[in-house]
């Protein structure tokens, strides 16, 4: 809408402006799945747009801090895998922390991850809960992984002891 009060300048920047806003806004069409494309494509202006997917999935952000929190919380390690892959998994759930500014204290880190040793690790968590100073998650980490490496060496030794006793 050129009204006759405008001048050359501020109709170029006008112009400007809406080809701008026209592309920004089909940046952000582009990016979506065609259900959500449906949902948006008549919204007139990309700040429009952005609103509106902002009011719609900023409230899930709350959602996925209790989900994150929960999926901490409820992780169980079980024998089947190796622990230091689990223990990587479990921190890759705890560095998304940082995303959504939640902190642990490094103790309760500490702790509960040994809570969530497989069953088979018992005598382990035992000899860690009971250590006089508590450790930090470097620590915990190296003894988990010298750990593993002695579990893994009593296996293959347990398997050869079998085989050989198939053998007599």
């Amino acid at each position: 809408m050129e009204s006759d009060d405008e001048t050359v300048e501020q109709i170029r920047k006008r112009q400007k402006w809406e080809t701008d806003d026209n592309t920004c806004r089909g940046h952000i069409l582009n990016a979506m799945k065609d259900s959500l494309f449906n949902l948006y494509h008549d919204v007139s202006s990309a700040m429009e747009l952005w609103e509106k997917l902002e009011a719609r999935y900023h409230k899930e952000d709350a959602t996925s801090k209790k989900f994150l929190i929960s999926k901490f919380i409820n992780f169980k390690m079980v024998d089947e895998r190796f622990v230091m892959e689990q223990f990587r998994e479990i921190e890759r759930i705890r560095n998304n922390f940082s995303q959504h500014n939640l902190v642990m204290d490094e103790t309760i880190v500490v702790f509960s991850i040994i809570d969530k040793l497989p069953p088979s690790w018992k005598e382990f968590k035992r000899t860690l809960k009971h250590k006089k100073d508590d450790i930090s998650l470097d620590e915990l980490a190296n003894h988990l992984r010298v750990e593993g490496i002695v579990a893994c060496r009593k296996m293959k030794k347990s398997r050869m002891l079998r085989k050989f006793q198939r053998c007599m």
